[in-house]
């Protein structure tokens, strides 16, 4: 009886471990989310975010095919004016050109304010990100973000030089900056009372 009890259990592990595992459904429902129409503010956001070639990343695996093809590059920790917080929710990627206009967004800025840094608190994120960030942030968006092209970040305007400390005199010159590049027709910003950031979108100039 035993030996027939241990047959049948080990039949039964290897039925299992047979069996093809089954595809976690995603967390997000592609069909509600595409239906969300942009805000009339937000919508240029969108419009240049997609101009990019970059189609709505989903999840991990797609970030990987465009990281593979060169189209989305690294984005380092710290460089001059700026530094990248532990991102949870998003990934430290971007596509070139926002990637560059990052850089010298944070060039001029630490220039203007004589060697302060400022913090990037988020860059590209998945749908499936989004989704997650949803679960503990209400206020993230329902619909497609620019975020998801990997053509947008956010810069806190209450962390400066890695201190989380309201700072209008660092947020002035931050500003300052952003209103520079926006005038010259490189970026689309918004700043976000909730989320005490700009969130920031680089055109294709």
């Amino acid at each position: 009886m035993k030996k027939f009890l241990c047959l049948v259990f080990g039949c039964l592990l290897v039925f299992c471990s047979a069996q093809p595992s089954r595809k976690m459904a995603p967390c997000y429902d592609l069909t509600k989310v595409l239906k969300v129409e942009p805000t009339p503010l937000y919508k240029p956001h969108i419009d240049a975010s997609k101009s990019f070639g970059i189609k709505l990343l989903k999840d991990s695996k797609t970030i990987q095919k465009y990281i593979s093809n060169g189209k989305l590059h690294k984005v380092k920790k710290s460089g001059k004016g700026y530094r990248v917080q532990k991102l949870d929710y998003s990934r430290a990627y971007l596509v070139s050109k926002a990637k560059t206009t990052l850089e010298k967004i944070g060039a001029k800025f630490s220039k203007e304010s004589k060697g302060h840094t400022f913090t990037v608190s988020s860059m590209t994120r998945t749908l499936e990100d989004q989704c997650r960030l949803r679960r503990v942030n209400s206020n993230a968006s329902l619909g497609i973000s620019s975020h998801n092209y990997g053509n947008s970040f956010d810069i806190s305007y209450v962390r400066f030089n890695n201190l989380l400390k309201y700072n209008p005199k660092m947020e002035i010159a931050l500003e300052k900056v952003l209103k520079y590049y926006a005038n010259a027709g490189r970026i689309y910003y918004i700043k976000e009372r909730q989320q005490s950031c700009y969130h920031i979108t680089v055109r294709n100039y």
